[in-house]
């Protein structure tokens, strides 16, 4: 049997409660204290009353009485009655005791003889101070009529010196002889005390009564206040304050209820995910408070467009969320999206201003393209930015277009480790180099670095599965630092043994938008001693025509540490004739695309093509190189058209440096703008015979079909 959850009592039941407790316990204890400092106070009154009592009976009575019991003949009784007379009926009886307990006087008729409360009289005699307490005098009850009388009265003894009796003897002076019992009506003082306490009591339940009664109802207000609070809050928490639609996190417990159900019946389960394209425009354009207005105006659309089944949600900003709990097919989710877009077709009324709003719509499906409500989310946001990016409207989710799935996200810190890799231990980035053929010679003239990865577990990844992450990521800068290491020490290690082949290394976007690459390159080559003309570097076209302002500072600084730049890719791009004139490179790379269509299947025109480039370049004193030669005919095409170099599987694929065969040789010094051109004089490469099948080049770190 589960155990029983114990409710807790809401704030003002525990506080009745137990406030309740503490005012009872207080007041109590207030009387308590009060009482018994009145009823100290009332016997000290008695005391100090019974001791003036005990001075005047003993001013007439003789010491020897005391010291010698002897009880007062009848003229001593007198002489003591008529002393002590002036107290009237407050004096219930006086009674005097010698030390040995006998009785030598009683104011009582007929008492002559008695005994005393021995303790108290041996307690009053050796200490010398007085003793009280408060007893029932009950008198009378034994004559048979039934006129007994009963009261309280305070019983006090108290001690008599030798100073206070007749006569005293001087050798008996200041000590005590004996102890006076008067008994005194406590009555009068217990009524009064027991009124002042009742008095006392009622003034006190009174008090704690208006005390609590002000803090219960200020808690009651608080605890009412905060219930109110917090239930706004929890409305807040689940719901959008300013569409009134539900929020993310009740977004996402439907999500988690309705999936549980679809794993029940079997069902599917859709999302969309819709932001409002240009939205900041608006609200730059418009203001905050119409573009307020415009997403309640699309929650009013949204919420009346759709099945009562269906969720619509608010995410944040111009973001919402719609969850379809029961949809037959990823088409008909498609085909409800594209219904759903509609209705942002009609103008939104913002004031007098008709406002055309254009909307993004991502669908993603479970069990189609996700198996939780955490996957499903991220699946629909990943549609819905495939939509705006490709500017479709609407789109599903496509694994192609996933760049931060799981399996991303993993190969990501894998990247990261191979980036770092421990003193010793295995390089898994390492680069391959291709080497490129002087046309005219058939010598080898320079190498292409490119990089490849050996995982432990996927085995060796091209550039095209890695570098675009690492762009994404903004690690293409330490894999950029990592290829210039690795390329700059070889070059150490072939210059020792006396070889001197340039190598080229591709630089992505990300790295030519700043000077730090060309602090990394200048500090490389200073370290091990590498000269600058042995190094090249290549950029894609396209890369130089999207910011070339910030790219032709770092490409100066380049050239003026004598490392030579070629353009990659040239053909695909839109640079100008002007901007080629003007822009500081050595070496222009056909595209592969058109060196493709030179073959025996070629495109029509595709020569033309090809020495139009040609000629452009040699007009500028730049040389050319072709890439991805994989056929002789080709070859013998691209030499008669005047093409300085190639590379490609026609000579050899990219392999390792201790798979290259160079001889040693010394490299000519780097060409002038306006001198002439020529290569390396390097040993020739043997080149290969098969053919290979073409990687897809990726950009960056790059990769040619070799």
């Amino acid at each position: 049997m589960p155990r029983a959850v114990r409710r807790r009592w809401p704030l003002t039941r525990s506080f009745a409660v137990i406030s309740s407790i503490a005012m009872g316990v207080l007041g109590c204890a207030l009387v308590w204290v009060t009482w018994s400092v009145m009823s100290q106070q009332s016997v000290r009154d008695g005391i100090a009353t019974a001791e003036t009592v005990t001075t005047y009976a003993t001013a007439t009575v003789p010491t020897d009485s005391f010291v010698l019991p002897d009880i007062l003949d009848e003229a001593e009784k007198d002489a003591v009655a008529k002393a002590t007379s002036g107290f009237g009926e407050r004096l219930v009886e006086l009674r005097l005791w010698a030390l040995d307990g006998t009785l030598i006087y009683s104011s009582a008729e007929k008492t002559e003889t008695g005994f005393p409360d021995g303790d108290r009289l041996d307690l009053v005699t050796t200490g010398g101070e007085p003793s009280a307490r408060v007893i029932t005098d009950v008198r009378g009850a034994d004559t048979g009529d039934g006129g007994g009388t009963e009261r309280n009265v305070l019983d006090v003894y108290v001690p008599v010196q030798a100073d206070d009796v007749v006569d005293p003897d001087p050798a008996r002076e200041d000590t005590v002889i004996g102890a006076a019992e008067v008994m005194l009506d406590h009555t009068a003082a217990a009524a009064a005390l027991s009124e002042a306490v009742r008095t006392l009591a009622l003034v006190v339940a009174i008090g704690l009564l208006a005390l609590w009664t002000v803090l219960f109802r200020t808690v009651w207000t608080a605890s009412r206040r905060l219930q109110a609070t917090a239930l706004e809050n929890a409305r807040l928490a689940l719901l959008d304050s300013l569409t009134g639609l539900p929020n993310r996190r009740m977004l996402a417990e439907r999500m988690r209820r309705t999936i549980l159900e679809s794993e029940e019946t079997g069902s599917r389960v859709g999302l969309m995910l819709l932001d409002i394209d240009r939205f900041k425009d608006i609200n730059d354009s418009l203001g905050h408070d119409r573009g307020d207005e415009l997403l309640e105006q699309v929650a009013e659309r949204l919420r009346g467009a759709l099945r009562d089944d269906d969720v619509v949600a608010r995410l944040g900003g111009d973001e919402f969320a719609i969850l379809l709990p029961d949809v037959r097919s990823v088409a008909n989710a498609e085909r409800l999206a594209r219904r759903v877009r509609g209705l942002f077709v009609p103008p939104f009324m913002l004031g007098e201003l008709p406002l055309h709003v254009d909307t993004s719509v991502g669908v993603a499906c479970l069990p189609d393209h996700a198996t939780d409500p955490s996957s499903l989310m991220r699946t629909a946001d990943v549609a819905m930015y495939a939509a705006k990016h490709h500017r479709t409207g609407v789109s599903v989710y496509s694994a192609d277009e996933d760049d931060s799935s799981p399996a991303r996200l993993v190969l990501l810190g894998d990247l990261h480790r191979a980036l770092t890799p421990p003193p010793g231990g295995p390089r898994e980035l390492r680069m391959h180099y291709q080497p490129k053929i002087e046309l005219a010679t058939g010598r080898t003239v320079g190498l292409e670095a490119l990089m490849r990865w050996v995982h432990p577990t996927r085995g060796v990844l091209p550039p095209t599965t890695f570098i675009p992450l690492a762009e994404q990521s903004g690690l293409i800068h330490d894999v950029t630092r990592y290829a210039l290491t690795e390329c700059v020490t070889q070059l150490a290690a072939w210059r020792a043994e006396g070889r001197a082949t340039p190598v080229a290394v591709n630089l992505s976007a990300h790295d030519v938008t700043t000077v730090a690459v060309v602090d990394l390159i200048e500090s490389l080559l200073e370290e091990h001693t590498v000269p600058a003309d042995l190094l090249e570097v290549e950029i894609t076209e396209t890369a130089l025509v999207a910011d070339p302002s910030r790219v032709v500072p770092v490409l100066e600084r380049l050239g003026a540490l004598g490392i030579r730049v070629a353009i990659d890719d040239f053909g695909i791009g839109n640079t100008s004739i002007s901007q080629l004139r003007d822009l500081p490179v050595d070496e222009l790379k056909i595209d592969r695309l058109f060196v493709s269509d030179l073959g025996v299947d070629g495109r029509e025109g595709s020569e033309v093509v090809v020495q139009a480039m040609v000629d452009l370049a040699h007009s500028f004193d730049l040389r050319v190189v072709a890439e991805g030669v994989e056929d002789e005919p080709t070859a013998v095409i691209l030499r008669r058209l005047g093409v300085d170099q190639a590379q490609g599987f026609l000579y050899s694929q990219a392999v390792p440096a201790d798979d290259l065969r160079l001889t040693p040789s010394v490299p000519r010094p780097r060409r002038d703008r306006g001198g002439s051109r020529g290569g390396v004089a390097v040993a020739p490469t043997r080149p290969s015979t098969t053919r290979h099948q073409r990687p897809p080049r990726s950009p960056g770190t790059g990769d040619t079909n070799g």
